[in-house]
């Protein structure tokens, strides 16, 4: 996702060991000299993959997320100025402060910001002067704990996490003038010194859309350490001597004071967007009186208990880090948008209509990424959360009107399709608990409706909400390539396997007419297929193709991808595409030629080259671009043209050749956790291929052994003891004691636990699953 549309280890074993109380897990290692050491699974999370990135060229445009998982703030130390997307620059040298962030991608940018920084000597706090210079070697970061030694004045910052609040402690050296500054941000924000209090109150506004007029983040900051002065700034860094508050477009506080060396001064922050009476009663509630160690203790075990929720074994630590660098990621986003009151109950401010409501809402999401494989691991590992998540979706349409596409934290114009439709539809497929089904299902059926209404955005109507080009849609089975609306072949293709996730659950409730409508509908995808290309192609009102076609171009037609990828965007109905090319041998012949031609491209749409192009492009894997969300699933499909050797071979090579735990560790966005979800479920051996049906298809695992512990209490278990990077061929497969020759496997099937055993080899097995019923599902098989 891009702003194109918003412009057991030692040398040879490692076994990880899972006990049931609340304290770390532990891996427990032996060297070659057999001494014993012990290793938790948030020692191989590195919170820095993928921040090695810029405009140009995305390594995953991630930041280092200090934060628990879901948490409703992230902190994350700041290199870039206030206000740059890209906060975190892994080659840049300075830092300018720790600041609160919720930030889901830089293409949407950041909201409700606010920054700590320490200074010591001459005062400095403008944001240029006061940037320390820093090194890697110098800095431990962690999912629940960052430290930097902020060179320039010879202090320590360390920071750790609870879901709304965080943990400082600054060691300073011996000085007369050591300060902590609180930088209110831009947009609108004020700040109050309480000396007596050792507090510092306030709030700030900064957005970058999506947000009601009232719209605030209030903050409390408790400190340990009496102030000797006080001072704020107030527009254009103006500075006011010995003053307590402060109120405009950008102000900040500074309170200093007398350190000896080696002195920790302890700050503890809770913010609210309800009040600043809920903020304190946050900060109360989850820290309170804690010191610094029993706050990083807690946000520790926290990962650790998430992380354990999957053990594997592995003779490889680097592909540990990446598994467990990419699991931290998967359990980001989407953000708890809700508090606790005095009461105990969930409570939240809407970012839709500005009033205090009670119940679940969550945001931070950009469904056209996440519906493919981070809500489907949701599904299958958490259906709480889930559940949680289904009644913020239902909470959303009631306070605004309308399901979100984008939301941060508010409706945002950005991405194209209608892909709440297969979220919703997947969880209630699944089980999943607490679903307000009645106005869930009256939701997704109003998309397919009407666009009249949807909420503006500086008086513009956001067009991703909804479906931009209904009318059309609906009337002739496509959106038109000539009527001005962009991306319309995109469109289609994902409006038509909505409509399928739609007939699903209508057909799950009983309300057959509808189902049967939109089964009907969701083969539209068929209107788009050119014979004479055999791809995917935009067509004119007056049923005629679009003219001239470059399947190489990118855009136009279609979302960051070309024709070559979004050809396959059939997910419920992959033989139906197999079929429209003219069989299995033709359908394997195309896919095949995505890896072999050169990455060619046409950026002529754009302008200039975007980063998922020059992504595509540099990993000499010829026009197959796994940096980005279109293609990703499409290794999987050789599977249904009894091909699964590819599909093994492909699977693998794209884990080991483009993913890796360190700053350059993704091939392009990392997008909430889609592009790390696919790597987790590939790795354990097997991915969703199509949300809203309850298989996930078989890749080739990537460890010897994976434990998966369900939330049902349920162990399901994945042996492949053969396992090395040669052999990726599956030679047989034996489930729960019988063999197994599908290459998919059924939801009900992990969730009651058990064993799949894998027999591999580094030699193709091309008759394992080859017969026509061991393929997973299409419609058109149905």
């Amino acid at each position: 996702m891009t702003n194109a549309r918003c412009i057991t280890i030692f040398f040879g074993y490692l076994f990880l060991m899972c006990s049931c109380n609340q304290e770390p897990e532990i891996i427990k290692t032996v060297n070659e000299s057999k001494k014993e050491t012990e290793i938790s699974l948030t020692d191989y999370v590195n919170p820095l993959m993928g921040t090695d990135s810029a405009f140009d060229l995305s390594n995953g445009n991630t930041y280092p997320a200090i934060a628990t998982p879901w948490g409703m703030n992230f902190w994350t130390p700041m290199t870039s100025k206030m206000g740059d997307g890209w906060t975190y620059k892994y080659d840049e040298n300075t830092i300018r402060g720790i600041k609160q962030t919720h930030q889901p991608s830089p293409w949407i940018n950041d909201y409700a910001a606010f920054s700590l920084m320490a200074v010591t000597g001459k005062l400095k706090y403008k944001e240029e002067e006061r940037a320390s210079w820093f090194s890697h070697k110098a800095e431990t970061v962690k999912p629940h704990y960052y430290s930097v030694y902020l060179a320039d004045y010879d202090v320590t910052a360390e920071v750790a996490p609870t879901e709304r609040a965080a943990h400082f402690r600054f060691t300073f050296p011996e000085k007369e003038e050591s300060f902590i500054l609180l930088d209110a941000f831009f947009k609108g924000s004020m700040v109050k010194i309480i000396p007596e209090e050792r507090k510092i109150i306030g709030y700030c506004r900064n957005n970058s859309g999506g947000v009601p007029d009232n719209f605030h983040n209030y903050f409390v900051a408790e400190f340990d350490k009496d102030f000797n002065v006080s001072h704020t700034w107030g527009n254009d860094w103006k500075f006011l001597e010995n003053s307590k508050e402060n109120k405009g477009e950008h102000v900040g506080a500074i309170i200093g004071f007398n350190t000896k060396k080696g002195e920790a001064v302890h700050v503890k922050v809770a913010s609210s967007f309800i009040s600043p009476e809920q903020a304190q009663v946050n900060l109360n509630r989850e820290i309170g009186e804690d010191t610094f160690d029993e706050t990083l203790t807690k946000a520790k075990n926290t990962w650790e208990k998430e992380l354990n929720k999957i053990q594997i074994e592995s003779d490889n630590t680097e592909q540990i880090k990446t598994f467990y660098s990419c699991l931290y990621r998967v359990l980001l986003f989407p953000r708890k948008f809700y508090e606790f009151n005095k009461k105990n109950e969930v409570i939240h401010y809407s970012p839709y209509n500005g009033e205090v409501l009670l119940g679940y809402m969550f945001t931070d999401n950009g469904f056209w990424d996440t519906f493919r494989a981070v809500f489907p691991f949701f599904n299958m590992m958490y259906p709480e959360l889930n559940g949680h998540i289904m009644q913020g979706l239902a909470n959303t349409y009631k306070e605004s009107g309308w399901l979100p596409e984008w939301a941060s934290p508010g409706h945002r114009d950005c991405m194209i399709g209608s892909n709440s439709a297969p979220i919703i539809v997947d969880a209630f497929l699944k089980g999943v608990p607490d679903i307000d089904t009645e106005t869930l299902f009256e939701a997704i059926i109003k998309n397919t409706t009407t666009t009249s209404g949807r909420p503006l955005s500086n008086g513009n109507e956001i067009r991703s909400v909804g479906r931009e080009g209904l009318d059309y849609y609906n009337k002739l089975g496509y959106v038109p390539y000539d009527v001005k609306i962009n991306e319309n072949a995109a469109r289609t293709l994902e409006y038509a396997y909505a409509d399928f996730t739609i007939a699903k659950m209508a057909e799950k409730l009983g309300k057959n007419d509808i189902a049967k409508k939109f089964y009907k509908r969701s083969l539209n995808y068929k209107n788009l297929y050119d014979p004479s290309t055999q791809l995917m192609r935009g067509k004119n009102k007056d049923g005629s193709f679009q003219t001239p076609f470059n399947p190489l171009k990118w855009g136009d037609a279609f979302t960051e991808g070309n024709s070559l990828h979004y050809t396959w965007s059939v997910f419920h109905d992959i033989e139906g595409l197999i079929q429209l090319m003219g069989g299995t041998s033709q359908f394997e012949k195309q896919l095949d030629r995505v890896f072999t031609m050169p990455p060619d491209f046409d950026a002529s749409y754009y302008g200039f080259t975007i980063h998922e192009i020059r992504e595509m492009q540099i990993v000499n894997m010829g026009n197959y671009a796994h940096g980005n969300q279109p293609i990703q699933h499409m290794i999987y499909l050789y599977n249904y043209a009894n091909a699964a050797h590819k599909t093994q071979e492909k699977v693998r090579e794209v884990m080991d050749k483009l993913y890796t735990a360190t700053p350059d560790g993704y091939c392009g966005d990392e997008d909430n956790g889609q592009t790390s979800a696919w790597y987790v479920f590939s790795a354990l051996g097997f991915y969703p291929v199509t949300p809203g049906v309850d298989q996930y298809v078989i890749g080739s695992p990537l460890f010897k052994k994976a434990i998966i512990t369900l939330e049902n209490g349920n162990k399901f278990t994945i042996n492949a003891p053969d396992n090395t990077k040669e052999n990726v061929y599956i030679q047989s497969a034996i489930l729960n004691g019988a063999a197994y020759d599908k290459t998919y496997l059924n939801f009900k099937t992990i969730q009651n636990g058990g064993e799949l055993h894998f027999n591999l080899s580094n030699i193709p097995n091309k008759n394992w699953a080859a017969t026509e019923d061991a393929v997973p599902y299409s419609l058109s098989k149905e």
